[in-house]
């Protein structure tokens, strides 16, 4: 049987959000114009559409284990990841990247603890291996706070990352494409912002500088 929980909401969506966006859908049926892609982790706590209350054909969403971007290479056969950058770029032409982190991400988790092999094919191992050159950036990994920093080095290091793709690295020298960093917070709610200077995370701001935080009377039982 299909999953119930998914026939329950298809008819949840066809009950309103269709119906209300019908000419929207019919719209996208033959192209698609979004101006931000976001790298996100393939975690499912952490949904960038929710997170950023986008509507369809808003953004281009690329969602693997840990948000990794590898270094441009040829060789080899299969390049999710990088085709998805390609496409986004260079087919749709987005004017902004967004690779974004979130708070208890089990792939740097994994990689940070030296994780046993869940499989024999131990595709989670190999994958997060593309993390160790943020090691470097995460300082002290005896401190409490270092799988944080961690996260937050593994978000700077695939930005970097990007720009080794000639098709991203040219685009944005001629001020086409910008790249931006964020980190969401599971638990709180929060939304941090890399600080394309420092390299720190702070709260996003919002128009007129002040910053976004959820609302203090929010609480969770």
């Amino acid at each position: 049987m299909f999953p119930t929980a998914l026939t329950k909401g298809y008819r949840a969506f066809l009950d309103s959000r269709f119906p209300e966006e019908r000419r929207r859908f019919k719209e996208l049926a033959t192209s698609q114009a979004p101006e931000v892609l976001i790298i996100s982790c393939c975690d499912s706590r952490v949904a960038p559409e929710a997170i950023f209350d986008a509507g369809p054909g808003e953004l281009f969403v690329i969602r693997n284990v840990a948000n990794i971007v590898p270094v441009y290479e040829t060789g080899g056969d299969y390049h999710g990841t990088s085709a998805a950058i390609e496409f986004a770029v260079v087919g749709l032409k987005v004017k902004h990247i967004v690779v974004l982190g979130h708070a208890t991400c089990g792939g740097i988790k994994a990689y940070a603890n030296k994780a046993e092999p869940l499989s024999p094919g131990n595709f989670i191992g190999k994958w997060t291996s593309l993390v160790a050159p943020a090691e470097a950036k995460a300082g002290d990994s005896s401190a409490p706070d270092y799988l944080t920093r961690l996260e937050h080095a593994m978000v700077s290091q695939s930005m970097e990352n990007l720009l080794t793709f000639p098709f991203v690295k040219e685009p944005v020298e001629a001020g086409q494409l910008s790249i931006h960093g964020a980190h969401f917070g599971v638990a709180n709610g929060v939304l941090l912002v890399r600080n394309p200077e420092t390299g720190d995370f702070a709260p996003a701001i919002d128009a007129v500088g002040r910053a976004i935080r959820p609302s203090d009377t929010i609480s969770c039982n």
